[in-house]
């Protein structure tokens, strides 16, 4: 192979995927997704906005929930309004510095997110397990706390991922399989040895998701232990009723997240739109959903949420 020049180095772009065969969707995929972000804007924002003005609300629970919130706005945003220019203007290439920030912070948030449903499990066990302890031991200054934690925990083990990357050579193939910057998407396309890359970057899902998977599974067993030996039926479906909302919430992020993950280690024969849509699905269907489960499964956010449009009803009358 020959030594790749200072240009190899230091790719300028990448060329983000767009769904081949389908140009016809070009025109109202846009529309589409823009429509999927403005709901998870929109879901997010109120439910902070919610937290924040409603006083009863101002618990741990609410403040992970609030956590989540940003965290998925974030996400999409980091991501989406590129898209959204690569559709509506054509815009296809990423510049390399580009593509390896978006990169750091889709993973970064992604292991934030995944602490943050860790640390609510974690919450559920407390308040079912053990009750009474329950108020001293996750207090709002202790979720604060693991909220540092979190983004500590995101940031160190992820931010090592693009410095992998920096150094490479690059070569004459610079199209990607999604419409933004993953890191085993971006690596291989590198023309050199990517183990020490493909090595740490497997360990960092595995110490930080998988771990996180694991322990909540951990967690959700012994709340399942203790449910059953309450001696009533109705109790026992009155407590865990209290776990269905965040179970939903770990469903939503973690098998897109599986998805994407087994997308790109076994699925390299599969069309390129399977590659793109699993892509969209793993940035935005958490976003969209999140905001929509606890809004449905908490009262308190239905009934200030409800409060809120019935209060600006009343002024547009006025």
């Amino acid at each position: 192979m020959p030594s790749p020049n200072s240009s190899d180095l230091s790719p300028p772009s990448f060329i983000l995927a767009s769904l081949p065969g389908l140009e016809s969707t070009h025109f109202w995929m846009p529309i589409l997704l823009c429509f999927i972000y403005i709901l998870a804007v929109t879901g997010n924002c109120a439910v902070l906005l919610v937290v924040k003005v409603e006083p009863s609300l101002h618990a741990p629970m609410y403040f992970f929930l609030c956590m989540l919130a940003a965290i998925d706005l974030a996400l999409s945003t980091s991501t989406v309004p590129r898209v959204l220019s690569f559709y509506w203007f054509n815009t296809r290439e990423i510049s390399f510095s580009a593509c390896l920030a978006q990169m750091f912070f889709i993973h970064a948030l992604s292991a934030i997110e995944s602490t943050v449903l860790l640390a609510m499990a974690v919450d559920r066990y407390v308040a079912i397990c053990h009750p009474l302890r329950h108020p001293a031991i996750l207090t709002n200054a202790a979720t604060a706390k693991i909220g540092l934690v979190a983004t500590a925990r995101g940031v160190l083990f992820f931010l090592p991922l693009p410095l992998f990357l920096l150094p490479l050579p690059f070569c004459s193939s610079r199209a990607l399989s999604h419409s933004f910057c993953l890191h085993q998407d971006v690596m291989n396309l590198a023309c050199a040895n990517t183990t020490p890359s493909m090595v740490y970057g497997l360990a960092a899902i595995l110490l930080v998701m998988g771990l996180d998977a694991l322990l909540i599974c951990l967690s959700y067993l012994l709340i399942l232990k203790a449910v059953l030996g309450l001696p009533a039926w109705k109790e026992r479906l009155k407590v865990f009723s209290t776990c269905v909302a965040h179970i939903c919430v770990v469903l939503v992020f973690y098998v897109p997240l599986i998805g994407l993950s087994v997308v790109h280690r076994f699925g390299k024969d599969l069309a390129p739109v399977v590659h793109v849509t699993m892509g969209h699905v793993y940035i935005l269907v958490p976003a969209v959903l999140n905001p929509i489960i606890y809004g449905v499964r908490t009262k308190q956010i239905q009934r200030r949420i409800l409060n809120l449009i019935h209060i600006n009803n009343n002024r547009t009358a006025q």
